[in-house]
Protein backbone atom coordinates (compact mmCIF):
# COMPACT_ATOMS: atom_id res chain seq x y z
CA UNK A 1 0.00 0.00 0.00
CA UNK A 2 2.86 2.24 0.84
CA UNK A 3 4.53 1.64 -2.38
CA UNK A 4 0.85 2.22 -4.68
CA UNK A 5 0.47 5.49 -2.55
CA UNK A 6 4.33 6.79 -3.41
CA UNK A 7 3.88 6.09 -6.71
CA UNK A 8 0.25 7.96 -6.84
CA UNK A 9 2.16 10.68 -5.71
CA UNK A 10 5.16 10.83 -7.35
CA UNK A 11 3.66 10.41 -11.01
CA UNK A 12 2.98 14.02 -12.54
CA UNK A 13 -0.54 12.45 -14.00
CA UNK A 14 -2.28 11.09 -10.92
CA UNK A 15 -0.85 13.51 -9.06
CA UNK A 16 -3.02 16.27 -11.55
CA UNK A 17 -5.95 13.80 -11.03
CA UNK A 18 -5.48 14.00 -7.16
CA UNK A 19 -5.51 17.35 -6.83
CA UNK A 20 -8.71 17.44 -9.06
CA UNK A 21 -10.12 15.09 -7.32
CA UNK A 22 -8.92 16.62 -4.18
CA UNK A 23 -11.08 20.03 -5.53
CA UNK A 24 -14.13 18.52 -6.41
CA UNK A 25 -14.56 16.76 -3.04
CA UNK A 26 -14.03 20.35 -1.08
CA UNK A 27 -16.29 21.80 -3.09
CA UNK A 28 -18.78 18.84 -2.60
CA UNK A 29 -18.28 19.12 1.37
CA UNK A 30 -18.59 22.62 1.46
CA UNK A 31 -21.39 23.22 -0.73
CA UNK A 32 -24.00 24.68 1.81
CA UNK A 33 -21.61 27.21 2.64
CA UNK A 34 -20.10 28.42 -1.00
CA UNK A 35 -23.86 28.08 -2.44
CA UNK A 36 -26.60 28.72 0.32
CA UNK A 37 -29.39 27.14 -0.50
CA UNK A 38 -32.80 29.33 -0.70
CA UNK A 39 -35.32 26.62 0.02
CA UNK A 40 -36.07 23.32 1.95
CA UNK A 41 -34.32 21.32 -1.08
CA UNK A 42 -30.44 21.97 -1.61
CA UNK A 43 -30.75 20.34 -4.66
CA UNK A 44 -33.24 23.12 -5.88
CA UNK A 45 -31.60 25.66 -8.04
CA UNK A 46 -32.74 29.20 -7.63
CA UNK A 47 -33.90 31.54 -10.03
CA UNK A 48 -32.58 34.79 -10.45
CA UNK A 49 -35.19 36.08 -13.36
CA UNK A 50 -38.43 35.56 -15.25
CA UNK A 51 -36.40 35.66 -18.19
CA UNK A 52 -36.38 33.11 -21.04
CA UNK A 53 -33.04 34.91 -22.30
CA UNK A 54 -29.98 33.87 -20.23
CA UNK A 55 -28.27 36.71 -18.53
CA UNK A 56 -24.26 37.36 -18.60
CA UNK A 57 -22.21 36.28 -15.42
CA UNK A 58 -22.86 38.97 -12.76
CA UNK A 59 -26.16 40.04 -13.32
CA UNK A 60 -28.06 40.84 -10.34
CA UNK A 61 -31.35 39.16 -9.36
CA UNK A 62 -34.59 40.68 -11.06
CA UNK A 63 -37.08 43.01 -8.27
CA UNK A 64 -39.68 40.46 -8.95
CA UNK A 65 -37.88 37.63 -7.97
CA UNK A 66 -36.82 38.92 -5.05
CA UNK A 67 -40.16 39.88 -3.99
CA UNK A 68 -41.19 36.42 -4.38
CA UNK A 69 -38.83 35.49 -2.06
CA UNK A 70 -40.11 37.82 0.23
CA UNK A 71 -43.22 37.09 0.35
CA UNK A 72 -42.47 33.56 0.64
CA UNK A 73 -40.19 34.18 3.56
CA UNK A 74 -37.31 32.46 1.78
CA UNK A 75 -33.98 34.43 2.97
CA UNK A 76 -31.74 35.77 -0.29
CA UNK A 77 -28.12 34.35 0.18
CA UNK A 78 -26.80 36.28 -2.64
CA UNK A 79 -27.75 39.02 -4.93
CA UNK A 80 -25.44 38.48 -8.54
CA UNK A 81 -25.71 35.08 -10.43
CA UNK A 82 -21.63 34.78 -10.73
CA UNK A 83 -21.55 32.89 -13.62
CA UNK A 84 -25.05 33.93 -14.72
CA UNK A 85 -27.91 32.69 -16.04
CA UNK A 86 -29.54 29.75 -17.70
CA UNK A 87 -32.47 29.45 -19.85
CA UNK A 88 -35.64 29.97 -17.90
CA UNK A 89 -33.12 32.52 -15.06
CA UNK A 90 -31.42 29.64 -13.28
CA UNK A 91 -28.62 30.25 -11.42
CA UNK A 92 -25.48 28.65 -13.11
CA UNK A 93 -23.04 29.01 -10.27
CA UNK A 94 -25.47 27.69 -8.15
CA UNK A 95 -25.83 24.30 -10.31
CA UNK A 96 -22.55 23.61 -11.10
CA UNK A 97 -21.45 23.61 -6.84
CA UNK A 98 -24.60 21.35 -5.96
CA UNK A 99 -24.05 19.38 -9.26
CA UNK A 100 -20.83 18.34 -7.72
CA UNK A 101 -22.94 16.59 -5.18
CA UNK A 102 -25.14 15.27 -7.75
CA UNK A 103 -21.96 13.83 -9.68
CA UNK A 104 -20.46 12.12 -6.79
CA UNK A 105 -23.86 10.28 -6.06
CA UNK A 106 -24.50 9.14 -9.38
CA UNK A 107 -20.58 7.80 -9.91
CA UNK A 108 -19.90 6.27 -6.73
CA UNK A 109 -23.49 4.32 -5.83
CA UNK A 110 -23.94 3.36 -9.76
CA UNK A 111 -20.42 2.09 -10.32
CA UNK A 112 -20.46 0.33 -6.23
CA UNK A 113 -23.67 -1.79 -7.00
CA UNK A 114 -22.56 -2.28 -10.83
CA UNK A 115 -19.40 -4.12 -8.83
CA UNK A 116 -21.32 -5.34 -6.87
CA UNK A 117 -23.31 -7.19 -9.54
CA UNK A 118 -20.60 -7.77 -11.72
CA UNK A 119 -18.23 -9.68 -8.86
CA UNK A 120 -21.21 -11.74 -8.02
CA UNK A 121 -22.45 -13.43 -11.85
CA UNK A 122 -18.53 -13.41 -12.65
CA UNK A 123 -17.11 -15.26 -9.61
CA UNK A 124 -19.85 -17.80 -9.42
CA UNK A 125 -19.32 -18.20 -13.44
CA UNK A 126 -16.11 -18.77 -13.12
CA UNK A 127 -16.05 -20.21 -10.06
CA UNK A 128 -18.46 -23.42 -10.86
CA UNK A 129 -18.05 -23.22 -14.63
CA UNK A 130 -19.63 -26.01 -16.47
CA UNK A 131 -23.71 -24.71 -17.20
CA UNK A 132 -23.79 -22.70 -14.63
CA UNK A 133 -20.79 -20.40 -16.46
CA UNK A 134 -22.31 -21.05 -19.63
CA UNK A 135 -25.90 -19.74 -18.48
CA UNK A 136 -24.48 -16.47 -16.83
CA UNK A 137 -22.11 -15.91 -19.87
CA UNK A 138 -24.62 -16.04 -21.99
CA UNK A 139 -26.72 -13.58 -20.00
CA UNK A 140 -23.97 -11.24 -20.06
CA UNK A 141 -23.47 -11.76 -23.68
CA UNK A 142 -27.88 -10.30 -23.93
CA UNK A 143 -27.05 -7.61 -21.82
CA UNK A 144 -23.76 -6.56 -23.34
CA UNK A 145 -25.65 -6.44 -26.95
CA UNK A 146 -27.52 -3.73 -25.88
CA UNK A 147 -26.47 -0.32 -26.81
CA UNK A 148 -25.33 1.42 -23.46
CA UNK A 149 -26.93 4.70 -23.59
CA UNK A 150 -29.65 3.34 -25.52
CA UNK A 151 -30.76 1.02 -23.16
CA UNK A 152 -30.14 3.13 -20.03
CA UNK A 153 -32.41 5.54 -21.50
CA UNK A 154 -35.35 3.39 -22.55
CA UNK A 155 -35.52 2.06 -19.14
CA UNK A 156 -35.04 5.18 -17.79
CA UNK A 157 -38.48 6.45 -19.79
CA UNK A 158 -40.10 2.96 -18.87
CA UNK A 159 -39.42 4.12 -14.98
CA UNK A 160 -39.97 7.60 -15.30
CA UNK A 161 -38.16 10.64 -15.08
CA UNK A 162 -35.22 11.25 -12.07
CA UNK A 163 -32.01 10.21 -11.07
CA UNK A 164 -32.86 7.27 -9.10
CA UNK A 165 -34.27 6.14 -11.93
CA UNK A 166 -31.24 6.97 -14.09
CA UNK A 167 -29.23 5.08 -11.40
CA UNK A 168 -31.16 2.06 -11.90
CA UNK A 169 -31.07 2.06 -15.30
CA UNK A 170 -26.94 2.47 -15.26
CA UNK A 171 -26.51 -0.32 -12.93
CA UNK A 172 -29.10 -2.96 -14.95
CA UNK A 173 -26.75 -2.21 -17.95
CA UNK A 174 -23.61 -1.56 -16.08
CA UNK A 175 -22.13 -4.51 -14.40
CA UNK A 176 -20.99 -6.74 -17.50
CA UNK A 177 -17.72 -5.58 -18.10
CA UNK A 178 -16.97 -6.10 -14.44
CA UNK A 179 -18.36 -9.81 -14.63
CA UNK A 180 -16.20 -10.78 -17.80
CA UNK A 181 -13.00 -9.44 -16.01
CA UNK A 182 -13.36 -10.97 -12.42
CA UNK A 183 -14.37 -14.03 -14.55
CA UNK A 184 -10.88 -14.28 -16.81
CA UNK A 185 -9.26 -13.50 -13.59
CA UNK A 186 -10.58 -16.34 -10.93
CA UNK A 187 -10.02 -18.57 -13.99
CA UNK A 188 -6.66 -18.41 -13.64
CA UNK A 189 -6.54 -18.50 -10.35
CA UNK A 190 -8.62 -20.91 -9.39
CA UNK A 191 -6.56 -23.69 -9.87
CA UNK A 192 -3.96 -21.91 -7.80
CA UNK A 193 -2.55 -24.36 -4.61
CA UNK A 194 -3.78 -22.47 -2.15
CA UNK A 195 -7.39 -22.85 -3.69
CA UNK A 196 -6.31 -26.55 -4.03
CA UNK A 197 -5.57 -26.46 -0.71
CA UNK A 198 -8.57 -25.06 1.06
CA UNK A 199 -11.16 -27.30 -1.03
CA UNK A 200 -8.99 -30.23 0.02
CA UNK A 201 -9.65 -29.05 3.82
CA UNK A 202 -13.14 -29.08 2.97
CA UNK A 203 -13.62 -24.86 2.70
CA UNK A 204 -17.14 -24.00 1.96
CA UNK A 205 -17.27 -23.07 -1.60
CA UNK A 206 -18.22 -19.33 -0.53
CA UNK A 207 -15.70 -18.73 2.04
CA UNK A 208 -13.44 -19.68 -0.76
CA UNK A 209 -14.50 -16.78 -3.19
CA UNK A 210 -14.53 -14.13 -0.53
CA UNK A 211 -11.89 -14.87 1.72
CA UNK A 212 -9.30 -16.17 -0.82
CA UNK A 213 -9.90 -15.64 -5.01
CA UNK A 214 -11.82 -12.15 -4.62
CA UNK A 215 -9.05 -10.22 -2.48
CA UNK A 216 -6.22 -11.89 -4.66
CA UNK A 217 -8.06 -10.88 -8.09
CA UNK A 218 -10.26 -7.71 -7.62
CA UNK A 219 -7.69 -5.26 -8.37
CA UNK A 220 -8.55 -4.76 -12.03
CA UNK A 221 -12.37 -4.80 -11.41
CA UNK A 222 -11.13 -1.50 -8.89
CA UNK A 223 -9.32 -0.42 -11.77
CA UNK A 224 -12.26 -0.63 -14.00
CA UNK A 225 -14.42 0.51 -11.39
CA UNK A 226 -12.14 3.99 -10.55
CA UNK A 227 -12.28 4.92 -14.71
CA UNK A 228 -15.92 4.02 -14.97
CA UNK A 229 -17.06 6.96 -12.67
CA UNK A 230 -16.54 9.61 -14.94
CA UNK A 231 -18.36 7.40 -17.71
CA UNK A 232 -20.96 7.02 -15.45
CA UNK A 233 -21.31 10.45 -14.50
CA UNK A 234 -21.18 11.48 -18.80
CA UNK A 235 -23.99 9.10 -19.13
CA UNK A 236 -25.99 10.41 -16.67
CA UNK A 237 -25.35 13.77 -18.09
CA UNK A 238 -26.59 12.67 -21.53
CA UNK A 239 -29.90 11.60 -20.24
CA UNK A 240 -30.22 14.81 -18.85
CA UNK A 241 -29.74 16.35 -21.69
CA UNK A 242 -31.65 14.16 -23.57
CA UNK A 243 -34.67 14.99 -21.51
CA UNK A 244 -35.03 11.53 -19.42
CA UNK A 245 -32.73 12.34 -16.64
CA UNK A 246 -32.94 15.06 -13.90
CA UNK A 247 -36.35 16.71 -13.48
CA UNK A 248 -36.16 20.28 -14.34
CA UNK A 249 -34.33 22.54 -12.13
CA UNK A 250 -32.30 20.26 -10.67
CA UNK A 251 -28.59 20.34 -9.57
CA UNK A 252 -27.05 18.68 -11.91
CA UNK A 253 -24.49 19.37 -15.21
CA UNK A 254 -26.51 17.64 -17.25
CA UNK A 255 -29.54 20.01 -16.49
CA UNK A 256 -27.15 22.86 -16.97
CA UNK A 257 -26.01 21.75 -20.68
CA UNK A 258 -29.78 20.85 -20.97
CA UNK A 259 -30.68 24.54 -20.49
CA UNK A 260 -27.87 25.41 -23.07
CA UNK A 261 -29.53 23.61 -26.10
CA UNK A 262 -31.06 26.51 -27.76
CA UNK A 263 -28.52 28.88 -26.75
CA UNK A 264 -25.04 27.44 -27.61
CA UNK A 265 -24.12 28.88 -31.34
CA UNK A 266 -25.50 32.24 -29.54
CA UNK A 267 -28.47 34.34 -30.98
CA UNK A 268 -28.51 36.23 -34.73
CA UNK A 269 -26.28 39.25 -34.63
CA UNK A 270 -24.65 37.93 -31.33
CA UNK A 271 -22.71 34.54 -31.70
CA UNK A 272 -21.47 32.52 -29.23
CA UNK A 273 -22.89 35.40 -26.73
CA UNK A 274 -24.24 32.97 -24.40
CA UNK A 275 -20.94 30.80 -24.27
CA UNK A 276 -21.20 30.68 -20.31
CA UNK A 277 -24.30 28.52 -20.36
CA UNK A 278 -22.34 25.35 -21.78
CA UNK A 279 -18.75 26.59 -20.73
CA UNK A 280 -19.08 26.45 -17.03
CA UNK A 281 -20.84 22.91 -17.18
CA UNK A 282 -19.17 21.81 -19.72
CA UNK A 283 -15.48 22.28 -17.90
CA UNK A 284 -16.36 21.27 -14.64
CA UNK A 285 -18.21 17.53 -16.24
CA UNK A 286 -14.65 17.44 -18.17
CA UNK A 287 -12.21 17.86 -14.96
CA UNK A 288 -14.01 15.31 -13.16
CA UNK A 289 -14.01 12.93 -15.77
CA UNK A 290 -10.46 13.62 -16.46
CA UNK A 291 -9.57 13.45 -12.63
CA UNK A 292 -10.89 9.67 -12.31
CA UNK A 293 -9.54 8.81 -15.34
CA UNK A 294 -6.13 10.42 -14.27
CA UNK A 295 -6.10 8.14 -11.12
CA UNK A 296 -7.42 5.12 -12.72
CA UNK A 297 -4.65 5.38 -15.48
CA UNK A 298 -1.73 5.19 -12.79
CA UNK A 299 -3.10 2.33 -10.49
CA UNK A 300 -3.41 0.39 -13.55
CA UNK A 301 0.30 1.09 -14.59
CA UNK A 302 0.79 0.04 -10.63
CA UNK A 303 -0.73 -2.85 -10.11
CA UNK A 304 -1.20 -4.38 -13.90
CA UNK A 305 2.51 -6.62 -13.69
CA UNK A 306 2.51 -7.25 -17.35
CA UNK A 307 3.14 -3.23 -17.31
CA UNK A 308 5.56 -3.53 -14.63
CA UNK A 309 7.46 -5.91 -16.39
CA UNK A 310 7.20 -8.71 -14.12
CA UNK A 311 5.64 -11.09 -16.14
Amino acid sequence: MNRILRKLFSNIASLIGIILLATFVLIAVLAPFIAPPFSEDPYTIPRMSWEVKPQPPGSPMSEDIRQVYEFMGKEIKYEKALCGTAEGGYDIFYGLIWGTRTAFKIGIITVFFSMLVGLLIGSISAYFGGWIDEILMRITDIFLSFPFLVAAMVLTTILGRGLDKVMIALIVFGWMGYARVIRGSILSAKEETYVIAAKALGVKDGKIIWKHLLPNTIFPVLIQASMNIGSMVITAAALSFLGVGAPVGYADWGQMVSFARNWIIGSPGNAGGYWYTVFYPGVFIVLFVLAWNLVGDTLRDILDPRLRGEL
